[in-house]
């Protein structure tokens, strides 16, 4: 009969070794991790003073801010004059030169009105040179005439001293014949011809004086005349003064013609426009935003119990979040003198006695320079300024 078999014999095991060389692999890893970890809790511990030690130091040696933002002037672009928009060169982040158009707006009443001025100031141009020429005109006549009067006078003037000499003369021999035809010395034919020559004499004189007064008459008459000239001059006058007023008037309305044509006050870029082709917008009513991009800043609200700590042109490190890679560098340029509650729209000064103490923030002006136009208004930084010390 044959005896079965088992095909493989089972294999003895090795007698185990419980000396402490020869232990398992897992258990010599559990030893090994047992070592390791009052090294692991000291190196963290170290690790851990490190970091606050540094963390210390940078309250004790800096102010460091993190809700501060880039600033820039952004400068609200409105309208002088009323109007309907007709036209808008630009759109929001078009870059602008200082003098670019930024609106247009309806323009025709304006030019019209201005032509009106044109035609007034022209008829007053022909006006004034008419008078001109009657002030000229009336010059030179009695000009003529009060000369030619004035000699008249003159003459007139000569003849009566000349016929003065001779009545004098005539009424001399009269009055010697006179005395002497009663003597017989002078002729009664004589005396007779002598008074004649006095009366005669006498006439002319008369003549002589009326003479004088009628030139003298005719100067006075040739004067009133040039009075003309006065009446002109003052018309004149009075033209010269209202085309001034037109003038004036005429650069109003050109004022008004080229506000309907909104130019940029600067180097910039467009953030917004609040206004369409065929709107009606009113003076001072806001139109577009814009601002030079290169003229920026960041402003950080620093607590006021830091503010001892800053000075005029301390350096501030500043990293912008929406660049993590970009380091800037800047400069305290302005410490506010007033804290930012104090233009709060609500503020509140607690009237029912209950007071909660915040501490307030100062605002910070920090210059910076602008990196290829990637900073812009309203971006978040944070802001590591260190303490002056003495």
């Amino acid at each position: 009969m044959n005896e079965s078999r088992p095909r493989h014999a089972p294999t003895p095991a090795p007698a185990s070794d419980t000396g402490p060389g020869n232990l398992p692999p897992s258990g010599r890893a559990r030893r090994r991790g047992s070592r390791l970890r009052p090294l692991l809790a000291v190196v963290a511990a170290l690790i851990g003073l490190a970091v606050l030690g540094h963390w210390l130091y940078g309250r004790l040696t800096h102010v460091v801010v993190y809700d501060a933002r880039i600033e820039a002037d952004v400068v609200t672009v409105s309208s002088r004059v009323a109007g309907w928009v007709t036209g808008l060169p630009v759109e929001t982040g078009a870059r602008i030169d200082s003098g670019d158009a930024l609106i247009a707006l309806d323009a025709r009443q304006s030019k019209l009105r201005l032509n009106e001025f044109d035609s007034e100031l022209a008829m007053l141009a022909s006006e004034r040179a008419r008078l001109v020429a009657e002030v000229i005109m009336t010059d030179l006549r009695t000009q003529s005439r009060l000369d030619a009067a004035r000699a008249e006078l003159s003459a007139a003037e000569a003849a009566l001293a000349a016929q003065q000499t001779d009545t004098a003369q005539a009424s001399s021999d009269f009055e010697r014949a006179e005395s002497l035809v009663d003597r017989l010395v002078v002729s009664r034919q004589r005396w007779e011809t002598l008074r004649t020559a006095h009366q005669k004499a006498q006439a002319v004189l008369l003549r002589s004086r009326a003479d004088v007064a009628k030139a003298r008459a005719a100067v006075l008459e040739e004067e009133a005349g040039r009075q003309q000239l006065e009446v002109l001059r003052g018309q004149l006058a009075r033209l010269r003064h209202e085309e001034e007023r037109l003038h004036a008037q005429r650069e109003r309305q050109q004022l008004d013609v080229d506000d309907r044509t909104i130019l940029s006050p600067l180097d910039g870029v467009v953030d917004r426009i609040f206004v369409d082709v065929g709107e009606y917008v009113a003076p001072g009513q806001r139109i577009m935003l814009i601002h030079d991009p290169s003229k920026i800043w960041v402003e950080a609200n620093v607590k006021e119990t830091d503010i001892r700590e800053l000075e005029i042109g301390g350096i501030a490190k500043v990293r912008v979040d929406a660049y993590p890679d970009l380091a800037l560098s800047g400069r305290i340029v302005r410490i506010g003198d007033t804290a930012t509650s104090k233009f709060a729209l609500l503020p509140n000064p607690s009237p029912s006695g209950n007071f909660t103490k915040i501490t307030q923030r100062l605002p910070v002006k920090i210059a910076i320079e602008q990196v290829d136009g990637a900073l812009r208004p309203g971006m978040m930084v944070e802001v590591d300024i260190a303490i002056a010390r003495d």
